[in-house]
């Protein structure tokens, strides 16, 4: 029994789609080149193709269109389930084949339209456009996608509707009515229609990330300046430390020069002597809050400036020298809590009343978890958002931000409050 060609190349068309949707839908998926995925994925679609060749048989080319998705999508999903253990992203790729599977049509409907063919041409014209049209997209569009099989199922979601939609409209105005061939108007402008949502869609989302992205920076850079600004100021701590001990150890050497002056009786010139290595020695002075190194060296340095500012500052409890959160996230947390906390007094002291910043530490040596308390006044009235204290002013609230970066980071639990006109931050990480 000879084959008429049309039909030798409407079977062949057929078996060439089937081919290039598959492929393109283990690309999209990422599924690894080993024989068993070999093996199921060419014995599937050899067991496929066989029920279609019967469809086409006994019945129409028409009815084998309209089983398709039973006789080939669904398939073409079991392979995928089985290679690799996921059902939402295998049928995001499935519709996105299916979308891409009308370059090959509307290739062959142009080639067809210039040329002034007919099906058999098409059908010649789609077969050959398959594998250069496969190769193209393996290279360029595979790549990409499968990054978004990474992504959250939110985002897979979002990828997946517009290739849904278009499977949905397809199948009921094309494959199963002829409402697109009436020349509906609401027909022939849905996809328009659905093209100018996804537009709006897309800016609407992408304008959104790129607010955040650039907030993300500022944090960011905030951050990066902060912990710079931190480094040096430990430096210049411990820089004074390093002083106040070698002052320590050179205390020989000034005995004996003090003892020289009194034996040739100038008490002026050694009271003036002591008079300078005083008041040099309590610039250097750095007092000793806990075992931490540069927690110590911070809240000296804080001290400092709450002292010269008429601030009260507590600090009760004490930190062991070695913790799991490291020196460098250490110094951007401290010195933002306190900086806000310091921030938030100065209301007070520009009305001339007292106002205390306190800090309290807790350290659990079984879980090696820090426990970090900061409390100071509040003469505003406090804002929240999202758990987060807000700030009108330019600048405020990035502070907060990155101490709530840094206990994430750490697994830790974080919290902001206010009682009894208290502002209180509490840490524990």
């Amino acid at each position: 029994m000879t084959i008429p060609a049309d039909v030798l190349a409407a079977l062949l068309n057929d078996a060439s789609v089937c081919l290039f949707g598959g492929i393109l839908a283990m690309s999209f998926c990422n599924v690894p080149r080993t024989w068993r995925s070999c093996l199921v994925f060419w014995g599937g679609m050899a067991l496929m193709l066989i029920p279609q060749g019967l469809i086409y048989q006994q019945w129409s080319a028409e009815l084998r269109r309209q089983l398709c998705p039973v006789t080939v999508h669904l398939p073409i999903l079991m392979m995928l389930y089985i290679l690799t253990r996921r059902l939402l992203w295998p049928v995001v790729s499935i519709l996105s084949v299916y979308l891409f599977c009308q370059l090959r049509r509307w290739i062959a409907l142009a080639v067809v339209a210039v040329l002034s063919g007919d099906a058999f041409l098409q059908n010649i014209v789609e077969i050959a456009v398959t594998l250069p049209l496969l190769l193209f997209l393996l290279h360029f569009a595979s790549p990409s996608i499968q990054l978004l099989s990474k992504y959250p199922v939110k985002n897979q979601c979002q990828f997946g509707v517009i290739p849904a939609l278009y499977y949905g409209f397809d199948y009921l105005t094309r494959i199963y009515t002829g409402l697109l061939s009436s020349g509906e108007p609401a027909v022939l402008e849905f996809m328009p229609f659905v093209c100018c949502i996804a537009y709006l869609i897309f800016l609407l989302y992408n304008s959104s990330t790129e607010e955040q992205r650039w907030q993300a920076k500022q944090v960011q850079d905030s951050l990066k300046l902060q912990l710079d600004q931190s480094v040096q100021q430990i430096s210049a701590l411990r820089e004074s430390q390093e002083m106040a001990a070698r002052h320590r150890h050179d205390l020989r050497h000034h005995l004996q020069y003090l003892s020289a002056c009194i034996q040739n009786g100038e008490d002026d010139r050694a009271q003036n002597y002591i008079s300078d290595i005083f008041r040099e020695i309590e610039a250097q002075k750095v007092k000793n809050y806990c075992e931490n190194e540069a927690v110590n060296l911070i809240l000296c340095s804080f001290a400092d400036r709450t002292e010269k500012q008429g601030i009260g500052f507590v600090v009760e409890g004490t930190l062991p020298s070695l913790i799991s959160v490291s020196d460098s996230d250490l110094c951007v947390i401290l010195s933002n809590a306190l900086e806000n906390a310091i921030c938030a007094c100065q209301p007070f002291v520009r009305a001339g009343e007292s106002c205390t910043v306190s800090l309290q530490f807790w350290f659990n040596s079984k879980t090696c978890k820090s426990f970090i308390q900061v409390t100071n006044p509040c003469k505003e009235k406090v804002r929240f958002q999202k758990g987060l204290p807000v700030s009108d002013q330019p600048g405020h609230g990035i502070g907060a931000k990155s101490i709530c970066a840094i206990v994430e980071r750490h697994s830790g639990v974080y919290s902001f409050t206010v009682q009894e006109g208290q502002f209180i931050l509490r840490l524990f990480l």
